[in-house]
């Protein structure tokens, strides 16, 4: 959510341009990659708190202190709101104060895990000079709304105005959860649809498998993943199933003609953000814009605009996958795994359609939903979540070995699935792993988590 906006580019008059820039995404299997991205909430360990943009003990030194290790800054009105390196990674802010690794692109799991290892090396290195922490969850268990500070970037202020009138849980959604989601390629627009429709129909698997957010403000939530609920009340104008990507005539096209639709946030000009919150990108395009009177948009501007929508699966010139909660370093290589495994082996792909092709509409929505309260004892179709999670891995691991990409040991990449497979075994996702532990060892209490799920 929180890239820094783009600048120039192209002008755009046409929609053709537009489906033209989805377009330019295929690539051959060969030039594939694997693009992982998680959030983590920073804290101070003596006393558990979020950390102020400024100060001593802030948000600003632990840039800075990324900095001195070979990070380049990105600013905004003076602040440091990203970091840029050689490899194509890059820190983010988001809006709470989480900061996110958004990976390199990578051709292999062994990397990916690496680079996720090598950057919590590095802030742990930093973050131990102040005595902060990071958390690895998907909702904040502890602060409430008003105690989380906002982040010094202009658009989480336009953001911030236009959210609660379109949901009640939007500045939550901004503020306490956070995420991790792995970004894949496709071939053609074939090869898009085909993975688009089955990522989406089984992100409520990984939502049950990853659920870690079972708290909220120091109590049970009655949610396995409340990051998962937010979402059902962000903006029903971006977020969600988008139930036309299942249907006939789905394609680059198809998916434009409802980006057109989502209403804007803003437009980025001279180092600024313009507020165009409510407007419509369908009016930019034909030089309408009311805060941009006479303008015509930027592949640069589109580029932002797809930013602003959140389904569970986001279509920008790869595929996203959002459907999964914050978790502990070990589930930060398993995401990414699981659908690696799905989607970039064709033997995978089709079990997996074969699982899902079935859905009605309003199964798959009411999976999404049920998913966030019951895990892997949700059902869908007559059968439980869990004994499909069980069928999805094993896809997922044929593919995976499929892929012989091996590490310096031998062993290839379906060891990164290890977890779930466990997850699946117990029937107990780490929510419900939480939650026990709060009733018992924790004592009622939630503050253990920033000790036993810290980085």
């Amino acid at each position: 959510m929180s890239a820094p906006a783009k600048t120039g580019g192209e002008p755009v008059t046409t929609k053709r341009q537009l489906v033209e820039y989805l377009e330019g995404g295929s690539k051959p299997p060969s030039a594939w990659r694997i693009g992982t991205e998680h959030e983590k909430f920073a804290y101070t360990q003596d006393d558990l708190r979020p950390l102020p943009y400024d100060g001593p003990r802030s948000v600003r030194a632990v840039l800075e202190g990324l900095m001195a290790l070979g990070w380049r800054p990105v600013t905004e009105g003076g602040n440091v709101i990203a970091l840029l390196d050689a490899t194509g990674a890059a820190i983010s802010l988001e809006p709470g104060g989480q900061l996110e690794l958004s990976g390199a692109p990578l051709d292999t799991l062994h990397q990916t895990c690496a680079e996720t290892y090598e950057h919590l090396k590095q802030v742990k290195q930093v973050a131990s000079k102040y005595d902060i922490g990071f958390l690895g969850v998907g909702f904040q268990p502890k602060w409430r709304r008003e105690d989380t500070p906002w982040m010094p970037k202009g658009r989480y202020a336009i953001m911030q105005r236009y959210m609660p009138l379109r949901g009640s849980k939007g500045l939550d959604m901004m503020l306490r959860t956070c995420t991790v989601q792995v970004n894949l390629d496709f071939a053609s627009e074939a090869d898009m649809v085909r993975k688009f429709r089955v990522s989406l129909a089984l992100q409520p698997i990984a939502t049950a498998l990853f659920a870690s957010s079972p708290f909220v403000e120091g109590k049970p939530s009655g949610f396995l993943s409340t990051r998962s609920d937010v979402w059902t009340d962000t903006d029903p104008d971006r977020c969600g199933m988008i139930p036309f990507v299942f249907e006939d005539g789905m394609g680059f096209e198809r998916y434009v003609d409802w980006m057109l639709d989502v209403p804007m946030y803003f437009v980025y000009r001279d180092g600024r953000y313009i507020d165009a919150a409510g407007q419509s990108f369908r009016d930019f395009l034909a030089g309408r814009l009311p805060a941009l009177p006479g303008e015509h948009p930027t592949l640069g501007d589109w580029n932002d605009h797809l930013t602003t929508a959140f389904p569970e699966v986001r279509l920008k010139r790869y595929l996203e996958m959002r459907g999964a909660d914050g978790g502990p370093w070990r589930r930060l290589c398993a995401l990414p795994a699981l659908w690696t495994g799905l989607l970039y082996d064709d033997v995978a792909l089709d079990g997996a359609w074969q699982l899902v092709k079935d859905w009605s509409m309003p199964e798959r929505e009411a999976l999404r939903l049920d998913v966030t309260r019951l895990g892997l004892n949700a059902r869908v179709g007559g059968r439980s979540v869990r004994e499909l999670a069980g069928e999805v891995l094993a896809l997922a691991v044929g593919g995976l070995k499929r892929r012989r990409r091996l590490n310096d040991s031998g062993r290839d990449e379906s060891m990164f699935l290890d977890t779930l497979n466990a997850t699946v075994e117990t029937g107990m996702t780490p929510a419900e792993e939480m939650l026990a532990a709060y009733q018992g060892r924790w004592q009622g209490s939630v503050d253990p988590i920033f000790r036993e799920y810290a980085y």
